[in-house]
Order: structure tokens, then sequence, then C-alpha cells
């Protein structure tokens, strides 16, 4: 029997701390303490060459359940539809109108945070509806 392994999702992205802090709220996941030596990640981002300042960040799960997630700064923009997304469960169980209103109110919260709201795609003979949305950087997700 093959051993599960943790793992981690990665995203390329221009701002990792921004990007990171709205997935934060999202998922409730928490950012880690800055590096030992700093009381606070901009002291820690001063010490770097500036090339190397904000080139990174990353959260977690509290509960250490989730994958942890990782931010990398790239050079180039977003040109395509992401091949992974990630698909936010907030209708799991729910049906019709009841999961509906379930999904606009967590819709109407990350608008709030800076998502977009791209289009809903009703429910049909085979899958409950969800709501297509992109993060602070135009990465695609799903409200499931």
């Amino acid at each position: 029997m093959a051993t599960i392994k943790k793992f981690q999702v990665t995203f390329d992205c221009a701002r990792p701390e921004r990007v990171a802090r709205f997935w934060c709220e999202v998922l409730g996941y928490v950012a880690p303490p800055p590096p030992e030596g700093f009381a606070t990640w901009d002291d820690f981002n001063g010490s770097l060459p500036p090339e190397d300042r904000d080139a990174w960040f990353a959260c977690s799960d509290p509960s250490g359940v989730g994958p942890r997630l990782y931010f990398q700064r790239v050079p180039e923009g977003k040109t395509a539809k992401n091949r992974v997304h990630l698909d936010v469960r907030v209708g799991t169980g729910l049906v019709g109108e009841e999961r509906l209103a379930t999904l606009e109110a967590e819709c109407a919260r990350l608008v709030a945070l800076g998502a977009v709201r791209v289009r809903l795609l009703p429910a049909d003979d085979e899958n409950e509806s969800c709501i297509v949305m992109q993060d602070v950087e135009g990465n695609e997700f799903c409200l499931d």
C-alpha cells in the first residue's frame, strides 16, 4: 500500500504576501511567524537584498489537516486559464436554493476581500451549482 505524502499547493504570483493573506481569509489559514530573530515579516524582508525581498510567502491550516499553501514571485504575469484550481467547498451536502444561498453569501464575503465573481454555473442533471471566481491576482477558483 502506498504511503500518503503531505503536499503543498504552490501559486506563481506577482505579490506573494498579498495573495497569501487573501487565501488565509478565504480558508481560515494562518501565516507563519517571521523567521527566528525577526519581530515582523517587514523586518525580515528589510534584511534581504532588494531583489530577494517579498519573493515568497506561505500559509497553513492551523489544524494541520489541509495542505500548506506557498506563494512565489515570478516575473511573468498570468496569461491563460489555470491548469489546476482550488474548489472552496462551502456547499457540501446542500442542494437547490439552500446551496445557492450559501454560495452567494460566501461569494459576497470573498468579493469584499478582493475576489472577482466570474459566473454562476447552474445545476444540471449531473452537478450542483457552483460559482467560478478569481482571486486578487486573477487565479480561478470555484465556490462549490
